[in-house]
């Protein structure tokens, strides 16, 4: 994921406590044996890290409204969604979420994305084509200086996979 050697053996231990988490899902995209993309999630609870951040931006915003209540009630958290810069492009975010969201136990998906200016990367473009929303925006979880959008999509995905294997119009 090109982590920062400072930052990588902690990330590796989140990542490992974290496969503990109910509902954790977590796919993996190979080409001859090699890892291009990765994405996983788990059931949000209000006792994680994440859920605790997300409600205090709700409150230091003046919410949560009704609709931040609701979600915040039942929602899988997209922890993690990776894809190798040289693979981006060709439909391989998109496989991968959409498989992972696919028979999700929960009514709604919540992620957080690092902001760029317009939106203008493959990440926002994934993530607006595919119907997530704003919830959260220049937002700063504790410990990190940089600003995030929190985003939220209804589930079922209007185009998870078909019984032929395909997701949307990308193979497999």
């Amino acid at each position: 994921m090109g982590y920062d050697r400072s930052i990588r053996a902690g990330r590796i231990e989140v990542w490992r406590r974290e496969i503990m988490q109910p509902g954790f899902t977590a796919l993996a995209a190979f080409e001859q044996g090699t890892l291009l993309g990765v994405a996983y999630g788990y059931l949000g609870a209000p006792d994680l890290w994440w859920d605790r951040q997300v409600r205090r931006g709700f409150r230091e915003a003046g919410g949560p409204d009704t609709h931040q209540a609701v979600l915040m009630r039942d929602y899988f958290e997209v922890a993690e969604i990776h894809v190798d810069p040289a693979h981006q492009g060709r439909g391989m975010g998109r496989q991968l979420l959409s498989q992972l969201l696919w028979h999700v136990p929960a009514t709604y998906a919540l992620l957080s994305t690092p902001e760029v200016e317009n939106e203008a990367n493959n990440a926002f473009s994934l993530y607006r084509s595919m119907g997530f929303r704003d919830e959260l925006r220049n937002f700063h979880f504790d410990g990190d200086s940089r600003p995030f959008a929190v985003l939220s999509v209804a589930l079922p995905l209007s185009d998870g996979p078909d019984r032929s294997g395909k997701v949307g119009d990308q193979p497999r």
